[in-house]
């Protein structure tokens, strides 16, 4: 068996693994490094790669960002920080039929920009904005879609993690990242404002609206708000004009969001604790699923798999859109088979090469895939935001869910056409301010 037929048998061996339930980051690391050795013949520098690829994780001072921004989103949860930003937006539009889901929607982008995670950002605004919909009468499928696709916002709105995974692994900037998913985070926003409203129009009853508050009422709410206002403005405006690194600036976040915690006496002892328990988790998770990847990529490379599927899309002389088009319908077929940020960071050694020589700015494809990300996030069978809302309401048919995604999956499907079809939409404000 040659090279690339021991690559094709290791991919089939790879999705195997992930549908008997093996999780993402050992099934690659197992079946990369079997791989490895079939074609290297040697047990010795198997071995090796496992130290090695560790070592260059555990040490790599970009990837140490993750864990930071990790950190910061829960002492975020514990401070009460999303509950300010959603009373805020409430008090302004809530007033408005459906006023409580676009409140929640902005509640996901504000906290999405503190805590950097999708899963966070969704289970956090569940357990507040929830309660608080249903109270109103709000149907259970335009709660849960909203929670569920407004969670998605965490990936988009900067920082991210999922972007950091990028540019680390792509060696591009994580400022022009950030700076690249400002305006297609905005426009997310705004779709999915506009999902609502068209949604009520089709059914008027699916929720309501509240009495419109007086002007002072909506400025002593909005000074609930100053606390995370403050956080984002001094973050993110301390890395955008350069005088944090982006490693500072989480450091100073996790600083502040740990500050409004002990203030307002949120912050015990097992709180804290379990904080970095659960941290602790999730980038032990998001390590193992890096470093299987790239064990996994090291394989997929002797294997000449890549490049020779470089090599034949190129020679199919196929208009460079066409080629990027069905690399955005490739992604999303995978998130609905595993997660979706495994399938980004397994695919990104074919696919690079490919963005590249068709010319595409590689923030721009980084966006992209952020953005094919928050649908994978929603779709069906995995949609793994889903099935946050799910763990957190059982009593909550997934049926009754996926109905609620509908209208927000076509509003993540169309943000992505625009973005598709005019990349200044993610490139204009990285270019402008270089």
């Amino acid at each position: 068996m040659g090279p690339i037929e021991t690559g094709v048998a290791g991919l089939v061996c790879l999705v195997l693994a992930i549908l008997l339930q093996v999780p993402v980051g050992i099934a690659m690391t197992v079946v990369g490094a079997a791989g490895y050795f079939i074609l290297t013949g040697s047990l010795a520098s198997m071995l090796s790669l496992f130290g090695t690829e560790t070592v260059n994780m555990l040490t790599n001072r970009d990837f140490a960002v993750v864990m930071l921004f990790l950190l910061m989103g829960g002492f975020a949860g514990v401070a009460g920080l999303s509950a300010d930003i959603y009373r805020v937006a409430n008090a302004w539009i809530g007033h408005f039929r459906g006023g409580l889901a676009m409140a929640t929607v902005l509640g996901c982008a504000g906290f999405g920009a503190i805590a950097g995670s999708s899963i966070a950002t969704a289970a956090t605004m569940a357990r507040i904005a929830l309660p608080e919909m249903e109270k109103r009468r709000y149907s259970l499928s335009l709660c849960a879609g909203t929670l569920a696709a407004g969670g998605t916002l965490g990936s988009l709105i900067p920082p991210s993690i999922i972007m950091v995974i990028y540019a680390v692994q792509v060696e591009q900037f994580v400022i022009d990242l950030f700076l690249a998913a400002i305006i297609p985070g905005l426009l997310s926003v705004v779709f999915f404002i506009a999902a609502i409203r068209i949604q009520l129009l089709l059914d008027p009853d699916a929720a309501g609206n509240e009495p419109r508050r007086s002007f002072p009422e909506r400025l002593r709410e909005t000074r609930h708000g100053i606390g995370p206002i403050l956080i984002i403005v001094i973050v993110m405006g301390g890395i955008y004009s350069g005088f944090f690194t982006v490693n500072e600036g989480a450091g100073v976040g996790l600083v502040l969001t740990l500050l409004f915690a002990l203030m307002r006496r949120s912050m015990t002892g097992a709180t804290f604790f379990a904080t970095l328990y659960e941290s602790a988790g999730s980038i032990a998770m998001l390590y193992m699923i890096v470093i299987g990847a790239n064990i996994f990529g090291y394989f997929l490379t002797l294997s000449h798999m890549p490049s020779e599927i470089s090599g034949w899309i190129q020679g199919q002389g196929l208009p460079p859109l066409a080629v990027i088009f069905a690399l955005v319908m490739m992604y999303i077929v995978l998130g609905c088979v595993f997660d979706a940020l495994a399938g980004m960071v397994l695919t990104l050694p074919f696919v690079v090469p490919i963005v590249a020589e068709l010319g595409y700015d590689l923030v721009w494809w980084g966006i992209v895939n952020v953005m094919v990300i928050e649908i994978g996030m929603i779709t069906p069978p995995i949609g793994i935001n889903v099935f946050v809302i799910k763990g957190l309401r059982p009593d909550i048919p997934l049926s009754t869910i996926f109905r609620g995604i509908t209208p927000f999956l076509i509003a993540n499907i169309a943000a992505l056409l625009l973005v598709l079809l005019f990349p200044q939409i993610a490139t204009w404000l990285p270019d402008a301010l270089r």
